[in-house]
C-alpha cells in the first residue's frame, strides 16, 4: 500500500498546529514589545499557552532591553523544526542548517508583516462602527497598531472626519515585504 497520500495530510497539520503555536508565540512578544494590555483576558490566553517553555528558557536566555530574547528563541527553533519536517516529508533531502534558519526567518518576517497588515485592517473596519463596547480584541488590535498609526497620524495631515493613518503603515509592510522577502529566498536557495 502506498502511504504517499499521507504526506499533504501530515503537512497541513505540521503547518496548521506548529503554525498556530508560532503564532501564539510571536503575538506574545509583539504584544510585549509595543505595550499592550498584559491584564486583556486575550493576553493572558496567549501568555498562559506560551509560558511553559518561555519559563524554560528564561533560565538560560536573558532579555536584551524590552527584547524577550528566549521569544524569539523559541518561535525561531519551532519555525526551523516545522520547515525541517513539512521539507523531510516532502522529500526534499540535504537541507543545510544555514538555509533552514533563513527559511525559517522568512516565514517569521511574512508572519509578523500578516499580523500587523491584517491588524490594522481590521483596526480600520472596527473604527467604522464606532465605540460600542469594550471588546479584548479590539483593545489587542489597538494595543498593536496604535505605535504605527500615532507615527502616521504625525505625518500625515488631517482630512477632515477620514483617518488616513492606516495608509502609511500598510504601504510601509507591502513595500518591506517586497524589498526583504525575496533576498531572503534566494540567499536561502543559495545555501542549501
Amino acid at each position: 500500500m502506498d502511504l504517499g497520500y499521507l504526506v499533504n495530510p501530515a503537512v497541513f497539520l505540521i503547518e496548521t498546529l506548529a503554525g498556530f503555536y508560532i503564532l501564539l508565540v510571536v503575538l506574545r512578544f509583539l504584544l510585549q514589545w509595543m505595550g499592550a494590555d498584559y491584564y486583556n483576558p486575550l493576553s493572558q490566553f496567549i501568555v498562559k499557552v506560551t509560558h511553559p517553555p518561555l519559563r524554560l528558557l528564561r533560565r538560560f536566555i536573558p532579555p536584551i532591553g524590552r527584547i524577550d530574547t528566549a521569544s524569539l528563541i523559541l518561535m525561531l527553533a519551532l519555525q526551523m523544526l516545522a520547515t525541517y519536517l513539512v521539507f523531510v516529508l516532502q522529500g526534499v533531502a540535504g537541507v543545510s542548517i544555514a538555509s533552514l534558519a533563513v527559511w525559517s526567518i522568512h516565514d517569521l518576517l511574512d508572519l509578523v508583516f500578516n499580523i500587523f497588515f491584517f491588524c490594522i485592517i481590521a483596526r480600520a473596519l472596527l473604527s467604522w462602527f464606532g465605540r460600542m463596547s469594550y471588546n479584548p480584541a479590539a483593545a489587542l488590535l489597538t494595543g498593536l497598531t496604535e505605535p504605527l498609526l500615532r507615527f502616521s497620524r504625525r505625518l500625515l495631515p488631517s482630512a477632515g472626519g477620514l483617518d488616513l493613518s492606516p495608509m502609511l503603515p500598510l504601504i510601509g509592510i507591502q513595500l518591506a515585504r517586497m524589498l526583504i522577502l525575496p533576498p531572503l529566498q534566494q540567499l536561502a536557495a543559495v545555501l542549501n
